[in-house]
């Protein structure tokens, strides 16, 4: 990209010393609120008696299960030896990260790198003693946050009422389907909660997809007027409903870097930055840093993350992005049962639960 040149962030990154000795696995699983059970894999990298971590937050347990077994007979390696950090990633373009089968899904190679990669900037911080505020010199801001909950079988408003319950004047970040009432979509617009209605209309194969339906996107659209819709698949029959709405939009899962961002039908007012969708930190600050030129309002966004990974994302927010409708909720928000009080907006960054950001 000769008219995008290296961000100043990522220079100061890429000339870190680092040294990496060996590698080591931790596998996490929660049931969610999302009914499904989460499965991640922690990656830590150690050298001059340091330790980095990093999140795995691939979506099939196939594949972490396959990582763990490429781990423990030795067909997945990561380079070892002295490096800068902007070499070392550099070299992670010739290993293989899915050594054998896999991945299930092209995404995974992005989420897998992300863990790489953040395990070695996390190892690099902690070898240099420093942090990614201090070298970046930027301040860490409290994070605001909503909370991102399915609305269970049939749909009801009782999940939203019961999160508001534990954490009150709370803002949500909901993913409609066409079984959404249009009852139920009055009664969550009185409850002026709803920041976020995610159409995921980019998602194939899984198990939350959504037809690119007109009448469907019209409900939501009209139904939901102040909040931003996320992700909507633009065709001739959808197209129309945007029309004068294109500041409301946000993109999310085809956004993998700053040339996915240009190949948006118009320049965005919104985007979610999932930090393991860039699978680079040179991509992702590069992208970062070109969207706050150009005045795009950012969030955060989270992916089930059962460790480092959701303390990194709101560290990765309190630095750039900490004002936006950031769905980076503490993890407890995920869980099937709820505790009878939750975390607060905002929060401070590293997560206040257990989880850590960057660095010492």
């Amino acid at each position: 990209m000769a008219d995008s040149p290296v961000p100043p962030a990522y220079r100061h990154v890429a000339d870190l010393p680092l040294t990496v000795e060996g590698l080591a696995f931790e596998q996490f699983e929660q049931d969610t609120s999302s009914d499904f059970t989460r499965l991640t894999t922690v990656l830590a990298l150690s050298g001059e008696g340091e330790t980095g971590r990093g999140e795995d937050v691939t979506y099939d347990a196939e594949d972490h299960h396959r990582l763990a077994n490429a781990i423990a007979d030795g067909r997945f390696n990561v380079p070892t030896g002295s490096f800068t950090f902007g070499k070392f990633s550099a070299a992670l373009d010739e290993v293989d990260l899915f050594p054998g089968e896999g991945p299930e899904r092209a995404d995974s190679h992005d989420y897998r790198r992300w863990a790489v990669e953040s395990a070695a900037l996390d190892l690099a911080l902690r070898q240099n003693r420093t942090t990614l505020p201090a070298l970046l010199e930027r301040e860490l801001q409290p994070v605001r946050f909503v909370a991102s909950t399915r609305l269970g079988t049939p749909p009801s408003a009782d999940r939203v009422d019961d999160i508001r319950a534990r954490s009150p004047g709370i803002g949500f970040k909901l993913d409609p389907t066409e079984d959404w009432s249009d009852d139920l979509i009055r009664d969550l617009r009185a409850r002026d909660a709803v920041r976020i209605v995610d159409l995921k209309g980019h998602y194939e194969g899984t198990d939350v997809d959504t037809e690119a339906d007109p009448d469907f996107y019209r409900r939501i659209v009209e139904g939901f007027p102040d909040a931003v819709v996320e992700d909507p698949r633009l065709t001739d029959e959808t197209r129309p409903i945007f029309a004068g709405e294109e500041g409301r939009v946000s993109w999310d899962s085809p956004i993998h870097g700053l040339d996915d961002v240009r190949s948006r039908p118009w320049v965005p007012s919104w985007l979610n930055v999932k930090p393991s969708r860039f699978g680079t930190v040179e991509s992702l600050l590069r992208t970062i840093h070109w969207a706050l030129a150009k005045g795009i309002t950012l969030y955060g966004g989270g992916q089930f993350e059962l460790s480092v990974g959701r303390g990194q994302a709101q560290e990765l927010a309190a630095l750039f992005y900490p004002d936006g409708p950031n769905d980076l909720a503490p993890s407890v928000y995920n869980e099937s049962s709820l505790p009878p009080e939750l975390p607060r907006s905002p929060i401070a960054s590293p997560a206040s639960d257990a989880h850590e950001g960057f660095g010492v």
